[in-house]
């Protein structure tokens, strides 16, 4: 079988389809595939060790399979692949669709009255490929007039503008449903019974040494009357408790520690279910009352007041 690909180039071909192929499929963030994940490195490697095998033993083959053919055998293998593909029929037939040129013996029929200083003229046709090009671009001149010209369709500056709102549309809804990038603009209050006892563990396992198991405030202040010190309120708390309290006396930035946004909003959550639990003995209250400035009048007022069941810790 003639080959028109060296060994070597359908070695290169092949290899760097199968890597760009990888590259492609394997979610490997911004690093490339082969370095973040040193099992594709093994793979590309063992890949192209075989991919040269193969090459070298389908050379070995066919040379003792050369050197078992008879003599005339022989010479008809070589005449064939000293046949250039070029002379073949199926690109001969290729060559007269795309430029339909007339054969040098015929160009005598085309040559044209002009004559500058022995250089002269033929009347050939331009090839199909570049007229069949020219009408397309015409048509799509027209096209593109209509277009944007006459009905008033978005150039690409408008295109990247309403792009670019929708992408900011979409990586909002992302992050109102994605845990690990909600914040405090972002958080929302949990009221289920299983949000609030997965808080309930969460604050348990880290709150209770300075804020007490009934969080009636020991080192920490009392988490359950209606002042605060940094504001109340899902935002807020959840905002303190992924930051910090103050400086120098506060508790520990969580978001630090590994705690993420979706357990610190079960836990925020859960602190705000306690407001007015009434524990024993609590630690006089700090701060000063909040009140949620979203919330109707009437609320408001009440809160003022000091009704901790409308106010959030």
């Amino acid at each position: 079988m003639k080959k028109l690909i060296p060994a070597y180039l359908r070695v290169i071909i092949i290899f760097f389809a199968v890597f760009g192929a990888m590259e492609y499929f394997i979610d490997s963030g911004n690093q490339p595939a082969f370095i973040k994940f040193p099992m594709v490195s093994v793979f590309l490697f063992v890949f192209l060790f075989l991919l040269i095998a193969i090459e070298i033993t389908i050379s070995a083959v066919n040379t003792i399979t050369y050197q078992l053919l008879t003599e005339e055998q022989k010479a008809k293998l070589n005449e064939a692949k000293n046949d250039s593909f070029k002379d073949s029929l199926w690109f001969k037939k290729l060559m007269k669709a795309l430029i339909k040129s007339e054969p040098i013996e015929n160009e005598g029929q085309l040559l044209l009255d002009h004559d500058y200083d022995g250089i002269k003229e033929l009347d050939n046709n331009l090839p199909p490929w570049w007229v069949y090009l020219f009408y397309g671009c015409i048509i799509f001149s027209v096209v593109y007039l209509v277009k944007f010209e006459i009905m008033g369709g978005d150039n690409q500056e408008m295109e990247l503008k309403k792009e670019m709102a929708q992408a900011q549309i979409d990586v909002a809804q992302y992050k109102k449903t994605a845990p690990d990038l909600m914040d405090e603009k972002t958080v929302t209050l949990l009221t289920d019974a299983a949000d609030l006892a997965a808080g309930k563990a969460i604050f348990t396992t880290n709150c209770v040494a300075c804020h007490r198991a009934d969080a009636g405030g020991q080192i920490g202040p009392n988490l359950t009357d209606n002042q605060w010190i940094l504001g109340g309120g899902i935002k807020n708390v959840f905002h303190t408790i992924t930051n910090g309290g103050r400086d120098g006396k506060g508790m520990i930035a969580w978001s630090k520690s590994g705690m993420k946004p979706k357990d610190i909003q079960l836990v925020a959550s859960y602190v705000l279910s306690l407001q007015g639990s009434n524990p024993k003995d609590p630690k006089p209250s700090e701060g000063e009352v909040w009140v949620d400035e979203n919330a109707p009048k009437s609320q408001t007022a009440t809160a003022a007041k000091g009704d901790s069941t409308l106010v959030a810790k």
